[in-house]
């Protein structure tokens, strides 16, 4: 093999292998900083992560070595002249980079070279990374257009340039306040939406990377921009008073396009006073409502070399919005699915309805022509009303409009009569299944005329599950639709009414997210905003991120403890300390902040069981709850984090608040909490506040008080995270069963039998108020789904899966269940199947990882293993395929 086929094989070692001999053991999935192949990363000390395929039982791996070098034709040598971490008996998979400082600008090339449990080796193929600007100086100015924050065009901005040589490679770095298009040469570069995800303007920017190499040209070339307003100039207003912000102005931005030349030379066209600017068609934008868009207005060719721009006007410079300005680098929002309408309607010659045939969050794209001037007018919405059109008035009742020409989830489009032309909204996102279509002269549509595309922030998929009770499935595809319809670089309530970052809500439904989506990038991006909007005593508000508002109502444990529940369920679902580490002084002020207000260790500072059924718990008594999840999570982190007398402190002030709240809540003769409604018997279980020797009687009591209830649920927020979990962990999995798939009133069941495709806001579908159509704050049952009959749960011990914790529960009539989870070491299965004997499980544990299992056995039972009888129901399995059975022998 010549020198050239010796590197290709070292670089790309599957591409030679023959279709007859599979290998059985390869690496795979290479990231860093969770992403595939980065570009634009501004982390000094970049996370390395990747997975083992190996097919032998009881595979693992021993040891590792990690390369990284600017050159990859050295690491096909095997050298790491900037890092090369030496052999490492280290089962680890997760590690960070420990090199020579890393340069701004630069690609670097990595590779693993990883030995399983026979010794044998494997070395994965050659990864790539490339930092930003790290610490490096901006060469470009903050620029805008010369119009105040009220006018209503949204600006164009362009460049032209000639490269002085040849071009090797071209990155644009582009950093907004407000939101942006770019274009190189009339075309737009890259499938991104509505970048960059928003952040508190004036303390945090997100700056995105594009690699434009391709789209550069000999000769003359121009680069274009489009800005949007976004939430920084939020001209729309409603209750929450976003056009009110102490940062609002007219969108502004910074750009460095940096050439590398063949001769190594570097030249970076940046902003400054050679751009040139002029107002767009897009004639109205707001990321709360809608937009407007005139084609008369157009300027063909406006981001193209040649186009004559002696009409457009010079640009000024404005002041950094933030001195803080960081690299975005998560998954970024784009059209992720397009979705054919499903049906059309006329309702008279100008006016027609299509529906799309579920509730998304994104766009709708519309092809039409007609008349110059003809305008259209799409609007948007979840539910019709009795006379058959489109129905706003669930979602529109926080909206304050001035006037009726802003109208809520109505996009306008004006036709310039120049043959067939399609519309979609750029800087706009909205929450729908119908859209009416009205015209101001009559036209003709048909089905094929509209389009919907589904947007989100574009998590990978991490889970699974299947059942032989269709309506499991379905609620769990309702769930993911609405967490997903929730996602936009930052977790919401809703996507069309409010748009907000309500951490109760992101709280309740974070292990749901975790289980079915690979979510982290999201997570650590909101634990920074969290950061961000941190007053200096410790309080956080409602809403984040935020201009002011959420900082004095809504706001309090049972909301705001995204700052200790989110860290910690990221570190049990990836074994990463970094969140926690980062999030460490935010906790601990936040606690202190706490104690200090309420010295007692009893608070009653919070929103209580938001949207409840009828009953209504203690706020008291479930925000204390909160209170002691906070401080013990804290407790926990300093012990992993090495603060031990953080550590002391902290528990013995759990431990204070625990007693106080059994004090004054708990009858331990009866065990029953307050009132001993569902809410305040599950709540204080599932944080784990009830003292041990009265767990069992606690749970027998709220098992006691569902069958009072007729088995019908009877919480809000709060008591929905915490009521299936409770049950089924302390002996009764069938009554949470019961509750999960009934599908009558109240219930995730009865939404579906009425048509929902993502879940509510209101257990009452006839509900006057709250009654959003696509909501997560009720979708705790989509992880409960993974951990009580899938029975897949991370060990805290050894979290990221490096151990699993498979403990499955049989109930209702349910005759299969599976449940997949895409964890940092690989797949993980959890199957089983009633047969005539009794049970068959299926279990698949992904190489590097063990599992602690934990099965149900009926009297007279027995269990066997790969065909070995096992002495009892707690048992472990090395990685590798298992088939238990679970029969009378």
């Amino acid at each position: 093999m010549n020198r050239l086929l010796l590197s290709l094989f070292l670089l790309f070692p599957s591409a030679f292998l023959f279709s007859q001999e599979k290998p059985s053991f390869w690496i795979k999935e290479l990231k860093t900083e969770y992403l595939q192949t980065p570009i634009g990363l501004d982390a000094p000390q970049p996370r390395f992560t990747w997975k083992m395929e190996n097919h032998h039982k009881g595979a693992a791996q021993q040891a590792y070595r990690l390369l990284v070098d600017q050159d990859s034709l050295e690491l096909v040598k095997g050298n790491g002249r900037l890092w090369n971490s030496g052999w490492q008996n280290d089962p680890s998979q997760l590690v960070s980079y420990k090199g020579a400082a890393l340069k701004a600008f630069t690609r670097y090339y990595w590779r693993v070279e990883v030995s399983d449990q026979r010794q044998k080796g494997v070395q994965a193929a050659i990864s790539y990374f490339e930092t930003g600007l790290l610490d490096s100086p901006w060469q470009g100015a903050w620029i805008s257009d010369r119009e105040n924050m009220h006018v209503k065009p949204a600006p164009y901005f362009r460049r032209a340039f000639r490269p002085a040589k040849k071009v090797i490679a071209a990155r644009a770095y582009i950093a907004v306040a407000g939101l942006y298009e770019l274009s190189i040469n009339g075309k737009k570069i890259g499938n991104h939406r509505l970048d960059p995800t928003y952040t508190r303007f004036d303390r945090r920017l997100l700056y995105v990377t594009h690699d434009v190499t391709a789209q550069l040209q000999s000769g003359d070339n121009v680069i274009g921009v489009l800005l949007g307003n976004g939430w920084y100039n939020h001209q729309s207003t409603a209750v929450w008073n976003f056009d009110k912000a102490n940062w609002r102005n007219r969108p502004t931005f910074c750009l460095d396009l940096r050439l590398t030349y063949e001769d190594g030379s570097i030249e970076t066209i940046r902003t400054d006073k050679e751009w040139k600017t002029s107002l767009s068609p897009l004639i109205f934008n707001s990321i709360y409502t809608a937009e407007h868009y005139d084609s008369r207005l157009e300027q063909k060719g406006w981001d193209e070399a040649g186009f004559e721009d002696k009409d457009w006007k010079t640009v000024i410079y404005r002041p950094a919005p933030a001195n803080q300005i960081v690299a975005q680098a998560l998954h970024p929002i784009r059209n992720v699915q397009e979705i054919n309408a499903k049906s059309i309607r006329k309702i008279n010659d100008t006016t027609y309805l299509f529906d799309i045939g579920r509730n998304i969050s994104g766009v709708s794209q519309l092809s039409i022509q007609g008349p110059a001037g003809t305008k259209i007018r799409l609007k948007h919405a979840e539910r019709l009303g009795a006379d058959g059109r489109v129905d706003l008035s669930n979602i529109d009742l926080h909206y304050r409009p001035k006037d009726d020409t802003d109208p809520f989830q109505t996009d306008v489009f004006i036709l310039h009569g120049k043959g067939l032309q399609q519309f979609m909204p750029r800087f706009n996102y909205k929450g729908f299944q119908y859209v009416e279509v009205s015209s101001s002269v009559p036209l003709k549509l048909d089905q094929g005329s509209l389009k919907a595309y589904f947007m989100h922030s574009d998590v990978p998929v991490a889970g699974k599950i299947k059942a032989s009770d269709p309506l499991l499935e379905k609620i769990a595809d309702a769930t993911n639709n609405s967490y997903l319809s929730n996602l936009f670089g930052y977790p919401t309530d809703c996507p069309q009414r409010e748009k907000n970052g309500w951490t109760g809500d992101a709280a309740i439904a974070v292990e749901t997210g975790l289980y079915n989506f690979d979510a982290v990038t999201i997570y650590e991006k909101w634990m920074a905003d969290h950061r961000d909007e941190q007053q200096p005593n410790g309080v956080l508000p409602s809403i984040i991120p935020t201009h002011g508002w959420g900082y004095e109502w809504g706001n309090g444990p049972d909301w705001t403890s995204t700052i200790a529940i989110i860290p910690w369920s990221v570190y049990l679902f990836y074994g990463d300390l970094k969140i926690l580490k980062d999030c460490y002084e935010p906790l601990k002020k936040y606690v202190n902040y706490i104690h200090a207000r309420y010295p007692s260790g009893l608070t009653s500072w919070g929103l209580g069981d938001w949207v409840p059924v009828k009953s209504k718990a203690s706020v008291e008594l479930t925000s204390t709850c909160y209170y002691y999840a906070d401080v013990v999570i804290l407790a926990k982190s300093a012990k992993l984090l090495g603060h031990t007398e953080d550590e002391k402190y902290y528990t013995a002030l759990a431990e204070n608040i625990k007693s106080a709240f059994n004090a004054k809540f708990l009858n331990t003769e009866t065990g029953i909490y307050h009132q001993g409604l569902q809410t305040e018997q599950s709540v204080p279980l599932f944080w784990g506040i009830v003292p041990e020797e009265s767990r069992q009687k606690v749970a027998d009591q709220l098992a006691s008080r569902v069958e009072a209830d007729h088995f019908q649920l009877d919480v809000g927020l709060l008591g929905t995270k915490a009521i299936l979990n409770a049950l089924s962990e302390y002996g009764y999995p069938e009554t949470a069963y019961r509750l999960a798939s009934r599908k009558t009133y109240p219930g995730w069941g009865w939404w579906i039998e009425n048509g929902a495709t993502t879940l509510y806001e209101n257990w009452d579908i006839q509900a006057k108020a709250d009654i959003s159509l696509n909501h997560i704050m009720f979708g705790e049952i989509g992880a409960w789904l993974f951990k009580s009959p899938g029975g897949i749960k991370p060990d805290e011990k050894q979290p990221g899966f490096k151990n699993v914790v498979l403990q499955p529960q049989l109930m209702g009539n349910l005759q299969h269940f599976e449940a997949r989870h895409e964890s940092p070491y690989g797949t993980i299965v959890s199957r089983w199947e009633k047969t005539k004997k009794g049970v068959l499980y299926t279990f698949e544990i992904p190489p590097g990882s063990t599992a602690t299992v934990v099965l149900p056995l009926q009297k007279g039972q027995a269990l066997q293993l790969d065909g070995q009888r096992l002495p009892s129901s707690t048992f472990q399995l090395t990685s590798g395929r298992h088939q238990v059975t679970a029969h009378s022998f």
